[in-house]
């Protein structure tokens, strides 16, 4: 089974239709995901998308400034990180959270993981969002971990 599926989004509809179907496939058992790409990207977007299939009834705003937001008006709670205003080490002082958010039946969306130093070794699906001049997005999956891996084979179908 392939661990790696990517898919462009031509506009919001299909970036909200990517989304929901991801919401769909992680409500059963929760998922950790590490999202990367350029400001304007696209991750606030896909997070707000997937967290709304999800249940979320409050507004889903970037953690920018506050690292973390937390919902639990969904299916599952969701949690949603963003390590952009963190330096090396105050990444440092929170990879034991991020472990910890990594476990059970949650979505987890970690924003800027490339400030995580690449310490996120635990079972995850990584995003990378890119996006061209005609405002079309790729999504770029990677699974890790054996769950992750199946997930990304249902999304693929």
């Amino acid at each position: 089974m392939n661990n790696r599926y990517e898919k462009i989004c031509h506009n919001l509809d299909e970036t909200k239709e990517l989304a929901q179907k991801f919401a769909k496939l992680i409500e059963k058992k929760g998922c950790f995901v590490s999202l990367y790409g350029e400001i304007g990207a696209g991750k606030t977007a896909f997070v707000k998308l997937a967290a709304d299939a999800l249940g979320v009834r409050e507004k889903v705003t970037s953690p920018s400034f506050v690292i973390l937001n937390e919902y639990h008006t969904a299916k599952i709670p969701v949690y949603h990180f963003d390590l952009y205003r963190l330096e090396n080490e105050g990444v440092r002082t929170i990879l034991d959270e991020l472990r910890e958010y990594s476990e059970g039946r949650q979505a987890t969306f970690v924003e800027w993981a490339e400030f995580s130093q690449d310490e996120i070794p635990f079972n995850h699906i990584k995003i990378n969002v890119t996006y061209d001049e005609d405002e079309s997005r790729k999504y770029s999956f990677e699974a890790f971990g054996h769950d992750n891996i199946e997930l990304l084979g249902d999304l693929s179908k």
